[in-house]
């Protein structure tokens, strides 16, 4: 699931990233061109309120990004919600954000 709500800066938009509860994992990690696809730059908390998983970066406004989630080190997954998807190089699909 993805929230975008206005961010704290003018020209930036807050994004929460959430995988539900039921995901299966260690560590998630949001991994994307916003962090020139460091698979440790990112990593997803469990919520208080129900133990999804997720983290809040500020982005951008008027941008469009490229990303998918790593779970636990070895496992690519994109967002049900993302704004669409578009192929990346090694044969699958990426999650594509539009702030």
């Amino acid at each position: 699931m993805i929230i975008k709500r206005p961010g704290s800066k003018p020209g930036t938009v807050l994004v929460t990233f959430r995988m539900p509860a039921s995901i299966w994992a260690e560590t998630i990690h949001l991994v994307g061109d916003f962090n020139d696809w460091n698979r440790q730059a990112h990593q997803l908390t469990r919520s208080r309120d129900d133990d999804s998983w997720e983290i809040t970066l500020e982005l951008e406004s008027g941008k469009v990004y490229q990303f998918r989630y790593l779970i636990d080190g070895v496992n690519w997954q994109n967002d049900w919600n993302a704004d669409r998807y578009v192929p990346n190089p090694f044969g699958g699909d990426n999650s594509v954000l539009e702030t």
